[in-house]
């Protein structure tokens, strides 16, 4: 699963994604946790970056909203629930990101890895988005990410990966036509471990008020921290 991620703003979002409302100045996310809202991308005319809840609720539940938001959503069954295969043709979104965690397990202890792509300090997580509204007419836009198998750097550390787009899919993925199965397999497969990077860092992660630099700083063997700036 993907349950924390970052998003680093080195470089003005509208630029990186082609998007009218550029949202230029957005502030330095490093441990985003579900629940937050960030921006996402979404397709139409003209792509857009909206802002939304990491955490879909779906639009078809109940108006008490008692059912829990979906953080993830595993890429081998969208096809297969009639929930996702309506917003895998119709609401497809970027989620843009620098970076994400995933905790190893060894016997009773965490580490917590960050995985990022060095020389891609911006990517974009595929995501699934959808409207819901509450008794109280309040409209929640909220999305999840897609997870995928993991390639042969995360496999290791988890089970899961989310799923990082290739640059040339990104525009596919947020296209009108609803992709066929063959489209889907090829866009959603693991990103290459070729280029990425996955470091240890310090549990400070853990809590999810601490959202600076720290939180992706890449500790040696001694749980010592190495300055990024």
């Amino acid at each position: 699963m993907c349950g924390r991620y970052s998003l680093v703003c080195i470089d003005d979002l509208g630029n990186r994604f082609r998007v009218f409302n550029p949202m230029i100045g957005a502030r330095s996310r490093f441990n985003i946790a579900p629940g937050a809202t960030m921006p996402v991308v979404v397709g139409g005319d003209t792509s857009s970056l909206v802002m939304m809840q990491w955490g879909l609720i779906p639009h078809w539940t109940p108006a008490t909203g008692t059912a829990r938001p979906l953080i993830n959503a595993r890429a081998e069954t969208l096809a297969e629930k009639a929930s996702f295969r309506y917003l895998v043709a119709k609401n497809r979104c970027l989620v843009p990101a620098s970076g994400y965690f995933e905790w190893k397990t060894e016997g009773r202890h965490k580490t917590p890895y960050y995985f990022s792509i060095p020389e891609n300090p911006c990517f974009a997580f595929a995501g699934l988005f959808d409207v819901w509204h509450d008794t109280n007419g309040r409209t929640v836009a909220s999305y999840t990410i897609i997870t995928t198998e993991p390639n042969a750097l995360s496999a290791p550390i988890h089970n899961r990966m989310p799923v990082i787009l290739a640059r040339e899919h990104e525009e596919r993925w947020l296209s009108r036509e609803a992709p066929d199965a063959g489209l889907l397999k090829q866009i959603l497969a693991p990103y290459p471990d070729q280029g990425m990077s996955a470091v240890p860092v310090s549990p400070l992660v853990n809590n999810p008020a601490i959202d600076d630099e720290r939180v992706i700083a890449p500790v040696d063997s001694c749980g010592t921290q190495t300055e990024l700036w």
